[in-house]
């Protein structure tokens, strides 16, 4: 889109003025260009960058004022309700929902590339048994690039779709063959015939023992909770894989880093600790208490609030009915952890407290207790964020490549440290 001709005027205090472009977007707040300002040898600080666009996307919008969540345009709670997973995917690697056909030859290309090499399933045996999941995660799939050299000419459009199918079609096997390893059981092997959530459930769950049947309602919870977490505009991770790639690394490295980077508890374990919070609540009659324990700065409210959603998260509400859907299925309604949910998001949203500070529940609020439902172990919740966000670092990390201008991101500092100095030899120290 063409911006209209609109500046911002900086003024030094030594006179001195420079006029800055104000760029707008198709929805969103209007950005101040500030490239120009080393024309006046300066240049912004603004710490883990809250007030810096450090993108120009087509992909993703957020606006947490008003609590929208959109993908390509599509609102989130339309794509999660209607939608699965694979379209999804095809949607955000795409610009645009796919067409029957399209579906079709993506949903059986993505099954040709389900499997790993042989010689990668032996790296599992490198790692201690108890070793977390997710440093797995990190080892393998940045290994990936050891075993697919066709695909890794990033300026080739070809090789960039060919990575990005084999990526999001393997980082499922390998996040269940961590959880077999780490439990001790033989890896299963991908089967053409099941479904994308379907498939991951069965690596996770089945054994050669038996025939595994799987249960629509806990896999359409599964692709639901893929769907809710395949992108999230610029965050820690994915900014993480944009500067990874900005570099010419290639993208199985890139998507490693952005696992590295959501593995940090800040990011990826939100989920896990609003389920241990729950869990330390006990019981619906100590909610109050909690409650005010929590206003009095005792304790931690987990599940709550956002760090850009300052209304209601978009996502909560479709996992709320997530987990009572599955809960239902389970014959698990009367769920303690989930009652105990219910009561303690009813207090505190008719607290003034949670209110005036704009803390509503979160999407982790709820999906802790829907993973746990659907087996999966703790120290695997992470990892399903990952394989979930797996479509959305690649789809950032191609509109990056795909830029013309794109350069290397180097990041400025304030310094505060030592002035110069004069090196004295040891013996005059």
């Amino acid at each position: 889109m063409e911006d209209k001709k609109r500046i911002a005027t900086l003024t030094l205090d030594d006179g001195r003025t420079l006029e800055l472009p104000i760029l707008s977007g198709t929805l969103g707040t209007d950005v101040i260009d500030i490239r120009g300002l080393n024309k006046l040898g300066l240049f912004t600080y603004d710490p883990a960058f809250f007030s810096t666009s450090s993108c120009m996307s087509r992909i993703t919008y957020i606006d947490g004022d008003a609590g929208l969540l959109y993908y390509r345009g599509y609102p989130i709670e339309q794509l999660a309700k209607h939608s699965d997973f694979l379209e999804v995917s095809y949607l955000l690697l795409n610009g645009e929902l796919p067409n029957v056909e399209q579906y079709a030859a993506f949903a059986k290309r993505m099954t040709r590339h389900t499997m790993v090499h042989e010689q990668l399933a032996r790296f599992y045996q490198g790692f201690r048994r108890d070793a977390h999941p997710m440093a797995v995660m990190v080892g393998v799939v940045g290994a990936l690039s050891a075993f697919y050299h066709d695909s890794l000419d990033i300026e080739d459009p070809a090789h960039r779709e060919l990575s990005a199918m084999r990526m999001l079609a393997k980082v499922p096997t390998i996040a269940a063959m961590a959880h077999k390893y780490h439990i001790g059981q033989p890896f299963m092997y991908p089967k053409n015939k099941f479904s994308y959530a379907e498939n991951f459930m069965y690596m996770m769950f089945g054994t050669p023992t038996e025939d595994y049947v799987p249960n629509p309602v806990l896999t359409r919870a599964l692709d639901r909770i893929f769907i809710l977490h395949a992108d999230h505009e610029q965050n820690a991770s994915t900014s993480t894989v944009r500067l990874a790639g900005s570099s010419g690394a290639n993208p199985f490295a890139c998507i490693a880093s952005g696992i590295a980077a959501l593995w940090g508890p800040a990011h990826g374990g939100a989920n896990e600790a609003a389920l241990k919070m729950l869990e330390e609540v006990g019981d619906i009659s100590r909610v109050k208490e909690y409650v005010q324990g929590v206003k009095d700065k005792k304790y931690r409210l987990m599940g709550f609030g956002h760090r850009v959603y300052k209304n209601m998260d978009p996502r909560a509400a479709v996992m709320r009915e997530t987990c009572y859907e599955v809960l239902k299925e389970l014959k698990l309604e009367n769920h303690k952890l989930f009652e105990l949910a219910m009561e303690l998001e009813r207090v505190a949203l008719s607290d003034p407290y949670f209110i005036d500070h704009k803390l509503y529940p979160n999407v982790d609020f709820y999906s802790g207790i829907v993973l746990r439902a659907l087996g999966i172990p703790v120290n695997m919740f992470t990892v399903i964020f990952a394989v979930a966000r797996t479509v959305g670092w690649i789809s950032q990390w191609n509109e990056m490549i795909a830029d013309a201008d794109h350069k290397i991101g180097r990041p400025r500092q304030l310094y505060r440290g030592a002035t110069r100095r004069d090196y004295l030899p040891l013996d005059q120290r």
